[in-house]
């Protein structure tokens, strides 16, 4: 088990990702912490639905979605009030520039740095 912080075990993660191997490496990680995932799902349309019906306390959203931004989904969580943080190779800059506060993990990412990115959000030090 990742030795992150504090405890997320339990919590719901929305999981939007649409490579394979590194959804399958965020899920194996969600799963050592005994998490619950909420997903995942590699398809815009379908991320937008779970993100304003399912309950969720923390989100990992990668950048780019199958050609689309997952910046609706990103809007949605952020009016329910679920943090969430972004999965892109670009770092900080994929994010758009009017919300500096959005927080990226980098890919390639450590599943611990994912972790302890996941308890910060959780912690309010997200959006």
């Amino acid at each position: 088990m990742i030795q992150s912080k504090h405890n997320i075990r339990g919590r719901r993660v929305l999981l939007v990702e649409d490579e394979m191997l590194v959804s399958l490496l965020i899920e194996d990680m969600l799963a050592d912490e005994q998490c619950v995932v909420v997903g995942p799902f590699s398809r815009l349309p379908d991320a937008l639905v779970a993100a304003r019906t399912e309950n969720i306390d923390v989100a990992i959203l990668d950048v780019n979605i199958d050609g689309d931004k997952v910046f609706p989904v990103a809007e949605i969580l952020a009016a329910r009030q679920i943090p969430f943080l972004f999965l892109s190779g670009y770092g900080q800059q994929a994010i758009p520039r009017d919300r500096p506060h959005w927080r990226v993990c980098s890919k390639p990412f450590r599943p611990q740095e994912l972790a302890e990115m996941l308890v910060e959000q959780l912690q309010g030090s997200g959006p």
